[in-house]
């Protein structure tokens, strides 16, 4: 399908997010209630992974998607969506490659894999992000100015200018788990102040993320293989299916936590959940997924360490039968333990996808 835009226009998005206000004013106040109806209407999702469909930058294809067929989609579905609809407005966009946080490395990722828009107004620039989900999402635009505080319902969010870098970065609330099987999920992040990405202020094209497009969507270590996710936001907090678990999330700044009700649900339940909770309707079966996962050093893309950990640790437990009938026992049991408790302490470290 073509690239051009010819056949997209402003009244289809303004219906699909229920925007009803003036579409020639190219202001912040237009712009803020346009960013928060956005991500209240259109997930984040990458769905189409897991029913054997191909994601595409076209954004025809992605118009088609998004508004048509009333889908989600990820962030270079949805920020790319997004921009386009504020140049149509008349607004003053640039489109930035953004740098994910890597918790594992303690560092931002070496490749731009998150896209973002900044938005210049009466001679401020603001950050527009439509699709970053969970509770990482903003549902206002934010200021460009460095280490200022900018309070949102998921928290308080703030820039740190670091030279050629913007550091994103958000301090929450305490995490509150009503279901007692879930009180030590990896699916909640404890951390109260995290990063979250990081960007220059150098311009990006459609093409500059085309390699990661694909790799996201092929590389066997990918996040986005190993997890079906699914997320919108709400009035009160957000919603998220990731693989067969379901949460949903109310924000309580007045009490300072925020209130996590999460369960499993059955296959059977799976598709009233999307239609119901996220209002989506997959043309093709989904096979949900959540492997354990965590970045990599070296790409966007996350790598499975528990297959790895997991097969070192049966190795090194033949290591120790054989140990126990052998001479060598004191010395090389000693050295045996040691790695095991240091295996188990690396996997205790192992970050997955985080709601909070």
């Amino acid at each position: 399908m073509s690239s051009s835009a010819g056949e997209m226009n402003l009244d289809e998005y303004f219906q699909r997010i229920g925007f009803q206000g003036p579409h020639d004013k190219a202001d912040l106040e237009t712009l803020t209630s346009i960013h928060q109806l956005h991500v209240m209407s259109i997930p984040f999702e990458n769905l189409s992974i897991h029913c054997g469909e191909w994601i595409t930058m076209d954004l025809e294809v992605i118009f088609n998607k998004l508004v048509r067929s009333s889908r989600g989609g990820w962030c270079l579905e949805n920020n790319s969506l997004f921009g386009w609809m504020l140049r149509e407005m008349g607004f003053n966009v640039t489109t930035l490659g953004a740098r994910v946080f890597n918790s594992t490395t303690n560092d931002f990722s070496p490749r731009e894999g998150h896209l973002v828009n900044m938005v210049q107004i009466d001679g401020k620039a603001y950050i527009a992000d439509v699709n970053f989900g969970v509770s990482s999402q903003i549902w206002e635009p934010l200021e460009i100015v460095s280490g200022k505080d900018q309070p949102q319902a998921a928290g308080v969010f703030r820039l740190i200018n670091k030279g050629d870098n913007w550091n994103l970065e958000k301090t929450g609330r305490k995490p509150e788990v009503l279901n007692p099987e879930f009180s030590s999920s990896g699916l909640v992040n404890r951390m109260q102040t995290y990063q979250i990405y990081c960007f220059t202020l150098e311009p990006r094209e459609a093409h500059n993320f085309t390699e990661t497009n694909q790799a996201l969507q092929t590389d066997p270590t990918s996040l986005f293989i190993n997890k079906s996710i699914c997320s919108l936001q709400t009035p009160s907090g957000f919603k998220a299916l990731i693989g067969w678990t379901y949460s949903e999330v109310t924000y309580k700044p007045e009490e300072g936590v925020d209130v996590f009700d999460i369960r499993d649900i059955t296959e059977d339940e799976l598709d009233q959940v999307l239609k119901e909770q996220f209002h989506l309707r997959l043309q093709k079966k989904m096979k949900p997924a959540n492997k354990k996962a965590c970045y990599t050093l070296s790409k966007i893309t996350r790598i499975l360490f528990n297959d790895l950990f997991d097969n070192i640790q049966a190795a090194f437990n033949q290591m120790f039968i054989l140990c126990f009938y052998s001479k060598y026992q004191s010395s090389k049991c000693q050295f045996k333990v040691l790695f095991f408790l240091s295996i188990k302490k690396i996997k205790s470290k192992q970050v997955n996808y985080f709601l909070l």
